[in-house]
């Protein structure tokens, strides 16, 4: 029940063609295209690019009134569509078609290679039809230009006390992007628009915030929880909106945060966590297309079970709906593992946990790839040419207030089993304790107390981080898509937070398989562009940076923290140096002085940038002993 649609490709990035014909903008016109064609037939359709699969997975073509499918390629001749044999172009004229239908955006090219084979007084349609305004396009000569469809979806809710915010910057005019404009729509529950706005973005490197209550009361909204559609108009360089979303509350105790909702909707997500005994575990779905999720589409299944739970009522076309993993899985417990049948109906859920004293918490969980398998060559290069090779790295936050849990998840449909150590550093990069997990099985969820095993290590500054590594002694299966879920909990108030992520080659030379990974071209990637958003009164702002290393890099890094106002203005700026396998735990207001944040005002970040090495970061919030937030930072 999976759509049968193209959504990302490892090779060849996001798929644009879904986005178009499937953005909010789109759907009405495919809507009335679908009812010209239904009474204009009879319809030869001609399929030169192979689209009319994927464009029927969106809307109901089957009242059109099709004579005959026609394609381009000799090898496409004879494959059934619309329960006809695809027939050469060259024999469009005996057709008898009232209307030639091109399925093809920026057609003239197109229909200019067959217009002497066009039946005489046939009109001739295509899905430019349904083109979104040209003044929403970057690149107004290639409609699927990847950059015409910088989009992306955020979970929002505003209701009972509970708000969220975006945060993100203006960082495409670093790109060579001009002009850029920002379009919103927020669907509530039920699909339904609530709002619609278009903004200019900040100056280049300003910020961008979108906060539940100002949208509220802007538009005069009564309480909404649902799906904020995203549009970069005028995108350059990178065609992925990228965000932080801040979930708090009107209770001091309510704070949390996650990361950007992937752009692309995948068949199978993971990293769910079961929940504990006094825990309830949400899952929340947004339906990212103008199409109904059929009951039955969307399951859930324990990570190595094949039996899997379907939920069963659909879900309307850009709604947003919440399912209780207690309704479906009622004996899964922590820390057992969820894996989410998704059948790329929605980007990166988000899932909220609830526990029994009123806490909640917000994370997301991760593509799980189904086109990877097991790299024979990978055991030997990790030791030799790699080093460390792939790295997960997560911060062991100061042991006096957080405990830190480790929880590896298989992240891929071909992982079997997981070869996999946990090895603990202090700030400084010395190992001070290490855990081997085995050759843990896909069904196996084994939680690791990091804090408890670096207990009675000497922890110079009170930090540490923790580095999920293959374990070849173990195991010979690996892939390089090695992930894990990192909890953590205040041991002052109960509050927790979590994590989840993948590992990379970090800080060599070499280049294996796209790794180390860049945020722009190709790699390596050996610098750093880290976004930290900081937290509004009472908040501050805390985070973590790790400078890992796959082989021997620089002894230290050379990172510069830019205090950065809302309009992309330097207020100030701090240097510190990390050692070479280290980290750096800091809070803003210790970092800056009162003057300097006074002068940065409300909407400022700190941007984290370094040539000599790539970082990976962490940030998070803090409203005083009542709550915390944490999650991975993104950089662009």
């Amino acid at each position: 029940m999976a759509l049968r649609i193209e959504t990302f490709s490892n090779v060849t990035g996001g798929s644009s063609f879904f986005k178009a014909v499937g953005h909010p903008l789109a759907a009405p016109k495919a809507v009335a295209l679908v009812e010209r064609l239904s009474a204009g037939g009879p319809v030869a359709v001609y399929d030169p690019l192979g689209l009319v699969s994927g464009l029927a997975e969106f809307y109901d073509l089957s009242g059109i009134p099709v004579c005959g499918v026609y394609v381009q390629d000799v090898e496409a001749v004879g494959k059934e569509s619309f329960g006809h044999a695809a027939r050469p172009v060259t024999d469009l004229p005996s057709s008898g078609a009232a209307t030639v239908f091109v399925v093809a955006f920026d057609s003239q090219r197109l229909e200019g290679h067959i217009a002497h084979l066009i039946p005489a007084g046939a009109r001739v349609v295509s899905l430019d039809a349904m083109r979104i305004p040209e003044d929403m396009l970057s690149d107004h000569g290639h409609y699927l230009s990847k950059f015409n469809w910088a989009t992306n979806f955020a979970w929002f809710r505003d209701e009972s006390g509970q708000h969220t915010r975006v945060v993100s910057a203006n960082y495409w005019p670093n790109y060579g992007a001009k002009g850029t404009r920002l379009w919103a729509r927020l669907f509530d529950a039920n699909g339904t628009a609530l709002a619609e706005w278009t903004e200019p973005m900040p100056p280049a490197n300003g910020t961008v915030v979108i906060d539940s209550r100002l949208v509220r009361a802007r538009f005069g909204l009564k309480d909404f929880c649902g799906s904020l559609f995203l549009h970069i108009i005028g995108a350059a360089g990178h065609d992925v909106v990228k965000y932080a979303l801040d979930t708090y509350g009107d209770s001091e105790t309510d704070l949390s945060c996650t990361h950007d909702a992937n752009a692309w909707p995948a068949e199978v997500y993971a990293g769910l966590p079961a929940p504990k005994e006094d825990e309830r575990v949400l899952l929340w779905i947004q339906n990212s297309h103008p199409t109904p999720i059929p009951a039955g589409a969307i399951g859930l299944n324990l990570m190595g079970s094949p039996e899997v739970a379907r939920l069963d009522r659909s879900v309307a076309p850009f709604a947003t709906t919440v399912i209780d993993t207690r309704d479906l899985l009622p004996g899964a417990r922590w820390p057992q593992q969820i894996e989410i049948q998704a059948g790329k109906h929605f980007v990166r859920p988000r899932y909220e946990v609830i526990a029994a004293n009123g806490r909640r918490r917000i994370a997301h969980a991760n593509v799980e790839r189904s086109d990877l398998k097991p790299d024979p060559k990978l055991p030997a290069l990790t030791g030799g040419l790699l080093g460390k090779g792939h790295i997960l790295p997560a911060p062991l936050l100061p042991p006096e207030r957080w405990r830190t849990i480790l929880l590896p998840t298989p992240m891929s449909t071909g992982q079997q089993t997981l070869p996999v150590q946990a090895v603990v550093y202090d700030a400084t990069g010395r190992e001070v304790a290490r855990h081997r997990f085995g050759n843990l099985k896909r069904s196996d969820s084994v939680a690791l107390d990091v804090t408890g095993l670096a207990s009675g290590a000497a922890l110079p500054g009170g930090w540490g981080h923790v580095e999920l590594v293959y374990d070849f002694d173990a195991g010979t299966e690996a892939d390089g898509w090695l992930h894990a879920l990192v909890r953590y909990e205040d041991v002052r108030n109960g509050h927790a937070a979590e994590t989840s992520f993948g590992s990379h080659i970090f800080n060599t030379a070499l280049v294996y398989r796209d790794e180390p990974q860049s945020y722009h071209g190709k790699p390596p990637g050996l610098s750093t562009r880290l976004f930290l958003r900081l937290g509004t009164e009472p908040w501050d702002t805390i985070c973590h940076l790790i400078y890992p290393a796959s082989t021997p890099w620089h002894e230290s890094s050379e990172t510069q923290l830019v205090l950065t106002r809302r309009d992309g203005t330097e207020v100030a700026r701090r240097k510190i140096a990390i050692p070479c396998g280290g980290s750096r735990f800091f809070r803003y207001r210790e970092t800056f002085t009162e003057a300097e944040r006074i002068a940065a005002g409300e909407h400022a970040y700190v941007l984290i940038r370094d040539t000599t090495c790539r970082l990976f970061g962490y940030h998070g919030c803090v409203n005083g002993d009542s709550a915390f937030s944490l999650d991975h930072m993104f950089g662009f």
